[in-house]
């Protein structure tokens, strides 16, 4: 399992409108005034990227098959909402709407994708605006194992990955702008959705981390110079923790510690965990008059007006 690399990125907060799709394959070419007098028109609020998660949001979890359709695009060399500093090497990744999204909750976490012509493994990298739940919008090298590209969008089911196989321990990157006074780190390589993250310095207990929406975890006021140690918990309660972290900006450091070898230890947790017999959660079926919106996964994901959303 490859994971996004240490090429050189911007640090700043990643945009609201998350990561620029350049290279969609179908589109609505409607002028913004004009998607707004439709939307007016008709009573629908348009999703938009960076919007407020809903309060049931959630990432894919346990052994839950999820129903749903998929269509694709290409980031570039960009690592997503999540604020990767690029895309995994391999470049099989997603991106989800935001109650799966979740406010990052879903970033680094794996899906197994099946299409028509069979199944991928992609990594969650990104969120994508105008997704209900069920509808994935995949990178283009993903899309090409699972179905035709010529298709644009296609039926897939998915679940997420537990305890997927990955190159070594956790890695670590502080964001542009921290230090002593205010820190952020980004975990990286854990595999499963993240609960919690602690940090302390050389002095004082672990404080709890708040997590952002760019995929970064803040502790305001800051722990000092460092080195620091890092305990990493997971959604299904495996926590590992990691040592000799420094103040070190935009640099990924690397651990030995995993969340699922020896250094684990295992929470308390009323977390979701594998279920033994796999359940298939249909998604809302669009209805036939929704309106047009102006990308790809909007138009094969936009719920219908009033309809539920998790």
């Amino acid at each position: 399992m490859t994971a996004p690399g240490t090429a050189p990125e911007n640090d700043a907060p990643a945009s609201t409108n998350g990561t620029q799709r350049s290279n969609r394959r179908v589109r609505h070419w409607l002028t913004g005034a004009g998607i707004t007098v439709l939307a007016a028109a008709l009573g629908i609020t348009l999703a938009v990227r960076g919007g407020a998660t809903p309060a049931c949001a959630a990432p894919p979890t346990g052994s839950t098959i999820h129903k749903g359709q998929a269509s694709f695009y290409d980031a570039g060399r960009s690592g997503g909402t999540c604020s990767f500093p690029n895309p995994p090497a391999d470049r099989l990744y997603v991106a989800l709407g935001a109650s799966e999204y979740s406010a990052a909750a879903a970033c680094g976490s794996y899906l197994d994708v099946s299409g028509p012509k069979g199944k991928v493994r992609v990594m969650v990298m990104d969120q994508c605006g105008g997704c209900r739940p069920g509808k994935i919008d995949l990178s283009d090298e993903a899309f090409a194992k699972i179905a035709d590209r010529a298709q644009g969008i296609a039926p897939v089911t998915y679940q997420a990955v537990v305890n997927p196989p990955l190159d070594g321990g956790l890695t670590f990157r502080m964001k542009g702008g921290a230090s002593q006074y205010w820190f952020a780190v980004q975990v990286g390589n854990h595999g499963n959705p993240l609960r919690s993250v602690e940090a302390k310095g050389p002095s004082g207990g672990f404080r709890k981390a708040a997590r952002q929406n760019d995929n970064y975890w803040t502790v305001e006021g800051g722990l000092g110079p460092g080195p620091y140690s890092i305990k990493v918990t997971d959604v299904y309660g495996r926590q590992a923790t990691a040592t000799t972290i420094r103040m070190v900006t935009k640099q990924i450091q690397r651990s030995t510690a995993t969340l699922t070898g020896p250094d684990t230890a295992r929470t308390p947790s009323s977390s979701p965990s594998a279920q033994p017999t796999p359940t298939v959660t249909p998604s809302p079926t669009p209805a036939a008059s929704s309106a047009p919106t102006a990308t790809v996964e909007a138009l094969a994901g936009a719920a219908p007006p009033g309809s539920h959303r998790c």
